[in-house]
């Protein structure tokens, strides 16, 4: 019997699909719930398994191409015939463990060194002569000291330069430097084609610079205290919970907790109407491959440290395989971008929409710091805070992250997590 294999609904906003990669072709038998295909929506890269047991029939809609929800994409011979009627129905992206195969970038070959007579000649060698002007036979002429007398690019380079002297007089004016012509330039450019997921990011990014007026603050922390505690729980934490213990669910913790005491920056702007969340979803923003994509911490309020820590841990487990699902994108409040994971000490990421507010997370740093009238050494984080200046004045924002600063510094240094 044959099965028609639909593009799946991937969520309540989503109402179309870009085929990204077939991990099966037609002819190919396929059993049910088996990854077959990786498909992009403008929020997320999911997984797609085959609804059914059976083979591969056809291919309806390749790769690239972009289809509406309920659309047919495949269909799959089955010996049941009985085999339910295909629906579009939301994907379960946890239950899918397959691993997506790497992307590979073909690199290509480089071409065989030229052969003239007996020489043989390196590329590097032939372009220098033909941008000197030095013909084959003059080429020829020159003693080379590679192997079996191969001229080198050091050999090349000598006979340019005792060319050069011998015949320019001393005060004649240099030539003008070689101008390289557009396609001689254009020859050395490679073009990638942008992605879904690419050019979902540079639609947003573009559409929040041209909506929020982004003004941008920042502050430092003093991390000894969370550093001590961290320290003195990391390994019971991980032999208990599976993974270590990270400074953020700390700084989501003492987000919510300034988010309370100042609501505007947990709101939205909606025509001339300030929307304030009375919910608190944060946003963490993880680099997946070829992009960033920002899932949400749904009620963090009602989280507390180590429920944040395994939350946390999950988004960016299931973010990174491909395993989350388009609405856990959506509904956000505020959101947190932590750069310093890979060593940057500040920036000032741009808001995510419809968001009025986006944190900053720097590197963490050994420096110098004046205590007491005392110079001491001490963890200091940079935290950096992007506002919409429509809604958000600066006193507001800097009394917000002055006021998370605070709070990461009061912790308990003898908190048991």
């Amino acid at each position: 019997m044959k099965f028609d294999m639909l593009m799946p609904k991937m969520g309540e906003s989503i109402t179309e699909g870009t085929i990204l990669k077939w991990l099966k072709s037609a002819g190919d038998a396929v059993t049910k719930d088996e990854t077959i295909l990786e498909i992009s929506t403008d929020k997320v890269d999911s997984e797609i398994p085959a609804p059914v047991s059976g083979v591969i029939a056809r291919i309806v809609v390749q790769e690239g191409e972009t289809v509406e929800v309920g659309t047919t994409i495949a269909e799959i011979e089955t010996e049941d015939s009985q085999a339910p009627k295909a629906e579009p129905q939301p994907t379960d992206v946890e239950e899918k463990k397959s691993t997506p195969p790497k992307k590979v970038i073909p690199v290509q070959s480089k071409s065989a060194s030229p052969k003239t007579g007996n020489r043989f000649y390196s590329p590097v060698v032939l372009n220098m002569a033909n941008e000197h002007g030095i013909s084959m036979d003059e080429l020829a002429a020159i003693t080379g000291s590679g192997i079996n007398g191969r001229v080198t690019k050091k050999d090349l380079q000598a006979y340019i330069d005792s060319t050069v002297q011998q015949s320019i007089p001393v005060s004649e004016v240099p030539a003008v430097q070689k101008i390289p012509t557009a396609a001689t330039l254009q020859s050395r450019v490679e073009t990638i084609p942008m992605d879904t997921m690419r050019k979902s990011i540079a639609r947003h990014m573009i559409q929040s610079k041209q909506t929020s007026a982004h003004v941008s603050l920042y502050s430092e922390v003093d991390m000894q205290v969370i550093e001590q505690i961290r320290e003195r729980n990391k390994q019971a934490f991980k032999n208990r919970e599976g993974f270590s213990l990270t400074y953020m669910p700390f700084i989501v913790e003492a987000t919510v907790k300034a988010l309370k005491e100042y609501p505007l920056l947990n709101a939205s702007i909606e025509n001339e109407q300030i929307l304030v969340k009375k919910y608190y979803n944060i946003g963490i923003a993880v680099a997946v491959e070829n992009g960033l994509i920002v899932p949400n911490l749904f009620h963090a309020d009602e989280k507390n440290l180590i429920g944040l820590a395994r939350a946390i841990n999950d988004l960016a487990i299931r973010a990174r395989s491909k395993k989350l699902l388009p609405d856990e994108l959506a509904n956000g409040t505020f959101s947190i971008s932590n750069f310093g994971v890979y060593g940057t000490t500040i920036g000032f990421p741009i808001i995510n929409q419809p968001q009025v507010a986006i944190l900053g997370v720097g590197a963490i740093k050994k420096r110098a710091v004046v205590i007491n009238d005392a110079i001491a050494i001490r963890p200091i984080m940079y935290l950096s805070l992007t506002i919409d200046h429509r809604l958000i004045d600066g006193a507001m924002g800097a009394q917000f992250l002055q006021r998370i600063g605070q709070l990461l510094e009061a912790y308990d240094p003898h908190l048991v997590v």
